[in-house]
């Protein structure tokens, strides 16, 4: 009987330890203090269409803000909306600026060193837009593997790495913003633009056509994620949870269809 007892009080005491522990975990995540403060921060660079923009009003729209919106409105808070220079927006997250990165942000095993990634919400990949005058010579990203070629993109991100390992032999210059280094090969001063699909499909449409050549097959394989802080297992649960349902509930869907499949959404911003 003795024994018993002791086993009770032991199971007790190891169930009041574990019991204190999530308390803890749910105190330290960033779901409890955004649940706390009543507003879900989130970190994006307006300007991947049509993932994030500013409006002819100056109001940042797109895919990821309408997620952002239907994530704070299942929280029961407020959403602010962060905007952050690209170079920066890893150590903002870090330093607390705010509680998420949702900016069509791609895995890459060297950002999951400093923050974790929820799973993958849309894939895609790096396509190439050409001068005119190649159409025919440059038939795929191999074929600007050369010297004499220059290739233009935007700094920092998963295009400048693909050019660096897939068409190391050509000239390569980067830009602060995607319009800035597609409007070079536009105006002849470059002979490619290397960026995702969805950016180089819109930029082609608005402003490529009769100037540009869209080779629209993806040569990467590139999942985008939302970016949390690490340690919180609590939020990343969450997260995984609320992009399932908004998969299985319709919500997807409709957003997905409002922004890559039609381009009424065009006018609010040319």
């Amino acid at each position: 009987m003795k024994k018993i007892f002791l086993f009770l009080i032991g199971a007790m005491l190891m169930s009041s330890v574990a019991n204190a522990s999530d308390i803890n975990l749910w105190r330290q995540s960033a779901l409890n203090h955004i649940i706390t403060r009543g507003v879900l921060r989130v970190g994006l660079e307006a300007g991947y269409m049509p993932f994030e923009m500013r409006s002819k009003s100056g109001k940042i729209i797109g895919f990821d803000v309408d997620i952002a919106k239907l994530m704070a409105k299942n929280m029961g808070v407020k959403l602010k909306l962060v905007n952050t220079a690209w170079d920066g927006i890893i150590p903002a997250l870090i330093t607390d600026k705010f509680d998420i990165i949702m900016s069509g942000m791609t895995i890459t095993q060297k950002r999951n060193l400093k923050i974790n990634f929820a799973d993958p919400y849309i894939v895609v990949g790096q396509t190439i837009l050409i001068r005119k005058s190649l159409t025919g010579i440059i038939k795929s990203y191999k074929d600007l593997n050369n010297p004499k070629y220059t290739i233009v993109t935007k700094l920092g991100v998963t295009g400048e790495f693909a050019v660096k390992k897939y068409m190391p032999r050509a000239k390569l210059k980067t830009f602060e913003t995607e319009p800035d280094a597609a409007m070079e090969v536009v105006n002849g001063r470059a002979d490619a633009f290397v960026y995702d699909q969805p950016y180089n499909a819109v930029f082609y449409a608005q402003k490529g056509i009769g100037k540009l050549t869209f080779l629209d097959k993806p040569f990467t394989y590139e999942p985008l994620a939302w970016g949390i802080r690490k340690g919180d297992p609590d939020f990343l649960n969450w997260l995984d949870n609320f992009l399932r349902q908004l998969k299985h509930d319709g919500s997807y869907k409709r957003i997905y269809k409002k922004w890559f499949l039609s381009n009424g959404w065009l006018k609010e911003v040319q």
